[in-house]
């Protein structure tokens, strides 16, 4: 799996940005959003149950992310299709802020080293990536684990201080000072 210090790989995605089958699909890659932070998540399957829980609370935490100046994306393994249909079909899901990419190929599951070797899909996966493109942070659980977005926004506030964080440190509070 890749780790905090290496480069996020390159990719290029089609994804599903709506509802409306005639403006739905756009195409991603990894120059868009250049000089912002990222946060890529991935969940293992369209149409199950704990990964619409995870979806739609990133979503309702998008505002959060963009006024730090980072681009949310989601991502499977499964179709642009898929993720249209779904999307149309479950209520949390319809008016989700940020593309949800499929990695069809499972090139960049692959890359990134979170392919689920006996399932074939995505791990439950994700990575903060700073401006220059470098894994800042990465998080996997069980595929049957939800984890937790607002602590993806948690370490995200801590990484973007650049500065020593303690355990359960919240934006606003103070930085940890070596002694000099």
């Amino acid at each position: 799996m890749l780790n905090v210090g290496e480069k996020f790989p390159e990719y290029a995605l089609q994804g599903v940005v709506s509802t409306d089958p005639k403006t739905a699909f756009k195409a991603f890659q990894s120059s868009d959003d250049a000089g912002k932070w990222k946060v890529f998540f991935f969940w293992p399957k369209d149409f199950t149950f704990v990964c619409p829980t995870e979806i739609a609370a990133f979503g309702k935490l998008n505002g959060e992310f963009q006024d730090r100046d980072t681009a949310l994306y989601g991502a499977s393994t499964d179709t642009e299709f898929v993720h249209l249909a779904w999307r149309q079909n479950h209520s949390d899901l319809k008016d989700l802020p940020f593309p949800m990419l499929a990695d069809v190929k499972r090139e960049l599951t692959t890359a990134l080293g979170i392919l689920d070797k006996n399932e074939g899909v995505a791990q439950r996966a994700t990575f903060i990536v700073d401006p220059e493109g470098i894994v800042r942070f990465v998080y996997v659980t069980d595929l049957s684990v939800g984890r937790n977005p607002q602590e993806v926004l948690r370490v995200l506030d801590a990484l973007q201080t650049d500065e020593l964080c303690p355990c359960n440190w919240q934006k606003g509070e103070e930085v940890l000072k070596p002694a000099a």
